[in-house]
């Protein structure tokens, strides 16, 4: 087992130390050499161990490749940026007109191209804002509409949103009362007329995005709740912004809005397939209110969030909508690729067929057909582990990669992650 501080010496580790921190460093070091004595690498390659799982200058964040089949994973970032949305977040790293009129010099509306860009994608819309996240554009609704009033919502429709996070929570901190209506599986338009009162804030809706309930069943529409006479904000939750024909269950902000909702709430970094970000569609007045909320500058977005759903929304491909729209046909085609060339390494690889989903919150109970290289199960860890990492699942017995969610230039990275993860 070599030393700590002879690994620490060598050239290549020694350069790694002055991009990323001696400590940071250190740490890697000592995860390798825990391997080498649980007999997972050899002594000698000790040095080469570390240099393959040091994450990349300036951050610990690493680039992993998802092989899951779960197009939006929550816990790999869900959305992955278009080119185009990346190239624009390198723009704006530096100095930008974020909130400078350049022919005036004064200052001008943050993030008006952003803006201008979300309004144009829903015409329905008669303005809109941006915060932070989908979480925030509720909070801010909440604040500015019912801190102090009542909020009411289908019994059904009080979900838990992940991590431990509640609906109920979320909006009763802003100092808003729930008044509950409808069962958990029923609720009618009689039942939310029967709680309206000189207290009620507005009546909000939510789609449950990440789970499905069948069987005897009811629930209220948007153009329904619209008849009420009160503010109707729905909260569509996975950022779909038009219908989509491989969805088509899916809520989207034009359809709710032409329905008769009065704002629309929902993310950006899920179905729209942009940055994190909560989006804020609906009656002009009703957006110009949140807008000017004190606390809509505590949710505010950075100027790197702006350009990259700018960019988003101006460039129709991205890597969500690619993989959501992906045919089966052709995925079946590069993963028999991907299992040849691994066959032809000795490699225990199987071409099957399967199902991928959308994930992160949208379109719950949608199966997208699809296929996947088929491993054996020990090689989950290393090749979550390797460079570059490659998170598939385990199902079956097997470990399946499903490359509908891995970019089609990165299928050689498949191969020799795989070959480098077998030894």
């Amino acid at each position: 087992m070599p030393r700590t501080d002879a690994v620490l010496a060598d050239p290549r580790v020694a350069e790694a130390v002055t991009d990323r921190g001696r400590e940071a460093v250190k740490d890697v070091v000592r995860a390798v050499q825990q391997r080498v004595r649980a007999g997972d690498v050899a002594p000698d390659e000790v040095v080469a161990a570390v240099l393959a799982v040091l994450p990349p200058a300036g951050t610990t964040l690493r680039r992993v490749l998802n092989a899951t089949g779960a197009v939006l994973h929550t816990n790999l970032g869900r959305a992955q940026l278009s080119p185009a949305a990346v190239e624009a977040v390198v723009t704006a790293a530096g100095a930008t007109d974020v909130e400078m009129d350049l022919v005036t010099g004064r200052r001008a509306r943050r993030g008006r191209g952003t803006v201008a860009a979300l309004q144009a994608a829903v015409p329905a819309a008669g303005d809109v804002h941006v915060v932070n996240n989908g979480a925030a554009a509720l909070v801010l609704v909440a604040t500015a509409l019912a801190a102090g009033r009542e909020i009411v919502v289908s019994r059904g429709e009080l979900v838990e949103i992940g991590d431990g996070f509640r609906l109920p929570d979320l909006l009763e901190s802003t100092g808003a009362r729930l008044r509950e209506v409808g069962t958990t599986n029923r609720t009618s338009l009689a039942d939310y007329r029967a709680a309206l009162s000189e207290r009620t804030g507005f009546v909000l809706k939510v789609h449950p995005s990440n789970f499905v309930v069948t069987g005897f069943t009811a629930g209220v529409e948007a153009g329904e709740l619209a008849t009420l006479g009160v503010p109707v904000v729905v909260d569509i939750g996975s950022g779909l912004l038009a219908p989509d024909p491989a969805l088509p269950d899916e809520p989207d902000a034009a359809t709710v809005l032409a329905a008769g909702a009065d704002l629309v709430t929902a993310s950006g970094d899920k179905l729209l397939g942009g940055p994190q970000a909560g989006l804020l569609l609906g009656e002009a007045g009703l957006v110009e209110r949140l807008r000017r909320h004190p606390l809509a500058r505590a949710l505010r977005v950075d100027k790197l969030t702006l350009a990259a759903l700018e960019a988003t929304l101006r460039a129709a491909p991205n890597p969500t909508r690619d993989a959501v729209h992906a045919d089966p046909d052709v995925l079946r085609a590069r993963c028999s690729v991907v299992v040849e060339a691994l066959q032809h390494s000795g490699i225990d690889a199987r071409l099957e067929p399967s199902n991928a989903v959308v994930g992160g919150g949208g379109a719950p109970g949608v199966d997208l057909p699809s296929w996947v290289v088929s491993l054996p199960p020990d090689l989950a860890v290393p090749l979550r582990t390797g460079n570059p990492s490659v998170a598939g699942r385990v199902e079956g017995g097997r470990l399946l990669l499903d490359l509908r969610t891995v970019p089609t230039d990165a299928d050689d990275l498949v191969v020799a992650a795989v070959r480098g993860a077998v030894g």
